[in-house]
């Protein structure tokens, strides 16, 4: 079976990155399933994740560093946490540009496509030069997360009349299978007509009509971004970290499917502590699992790392 048709729920053998080696040595013992064994440890600052109930996914590589999916879950079976870990090398260091990223579409095999390479896939996205990963998670069963779409836009993308256009990480929690997701072509109409109040997130809004030809994007669907984002409508300058939530036509009927943090290179460089944002909720949901409530972003100075991690979750 290839990466690329990866069902639901089944994923790749994780691989440990050398500073998750480093743990696992100081801890003294290494789970098959790449989790580390070691003592329980705070949910901020050091030791976030906590150690010994989270379990890692496949590390790839972006700017000078690695970014890693994790799962965190209590013995019975509860997520605590769905997210991704930069090493903060990924935020300091050199990212490819969006005249990079053209020449390798352009110069290279121009029939590759392979978005699980660990040194990901240049494409254009949301009519700009992307960078994309496509990342499965460690098993949680208890939600409906799938794999991490990851793109680095160094020209930022359309959108918003132009509220985000700053070089940022688009980080997609997807909660589809990877060969729906991957089947998507935009930027063009939905394929649906409207979508249903209840299904929306409060205080959530589809682009407006003129813009209607450019909401379905290619490997993701449709944006709905918070109202009160401070850089809408066209102020770029007050754009940091904003939480899009978006919807893929199933059947020809729409249905919520990624949670997406979007997060400038220049916050993520500057972030000091933890911050904590609420997931707006919908009256109705396309599935019965824990469903995050929260996303938070840290920056821990004592592992060179920053998180963005779902938690809060509750059965819905």
């Amino acid at each position: 079976m290839s990466e690329r048709s990866l069902p639901t729920g089944t994923h790749r053998q994780p691989k440990l990155s050398r500073r998750q080696l480093l743990r696992a040595a100081a801890a003294g013992t290494l789970l098959a399933s790449g989790s580390v064994a070691a003592g329980a440890s705070g949910d901020d600052g050091d030791g976030f994740p906590p150690e010994g109930i989270t379990t890692y996914g496949e590390a790839v590589t972006l700017g000078g560093g690695e970014v890693t999916p994790f799962t965190t879950a209590t013995p019975d079976g509860v997520p605590k946490y769905h997210g991704v870990e930069f090493d903060r090398e990924v935020v300091t260091g050199s990212l490819p540009s969006a005249d990079d990223l053209a020449a390798d579409r352009t110069i290279d095999d121009p029939t590759y496509d392979d978005t699980y390479a660990p040194t990901g896939q240049a494409l254009e996205v949301h009519r700009r030069e992307s960078l994309q990963f496509f990342v499965p998670f460690p098993d949680a069963e208890a939600t409906p997360f799938t794999f991490l779409g990851l793109n680095w836009n160094p020209d930022g993308h359309p959108g918003g009349g132009g509220a985000w256009a700053k070089p940022h990480f688009d980080v997609h929690f997807h909660m589809l299978g990877t060969d729906t997701v991957d089947a998507i072509d935009g930027p063009e109409y939905a394929p649906y007509d409207g979508i249903p109040d209840e299904q929306i997130p409060s205080g959530y809004n589809r682009s407006p009509p003129d813009a209607a030809a450019e909401r379905y994007i290619t490997d993701m669907g449709e944006h709905l971004a918070p109202a009160d984002a401070p850089e809408l409508p066209g102020n770029p300058g007050a754009f940091t970290n904003t939480l899009i939530q978006g919807f893929v036509g199933v059947d020809g009927e729409p249905e919520l499917a990624f949670v997406e943090p979007m997060l400038t290179r220049e916050y993520l460089r500057e972030l000091e502590g933890t911050e904590r944002t609420d997931v707006p909720q919908p009256a109705v949901y396309p599935h019965d699992c824990h469903h995050p409530t929260a996303y938070s972003v840290r920056a821990d100075p004592a592992g060179g790392t920053i998180t963005v991690a779902l938690e809060g979750f509750e059965q819905v």
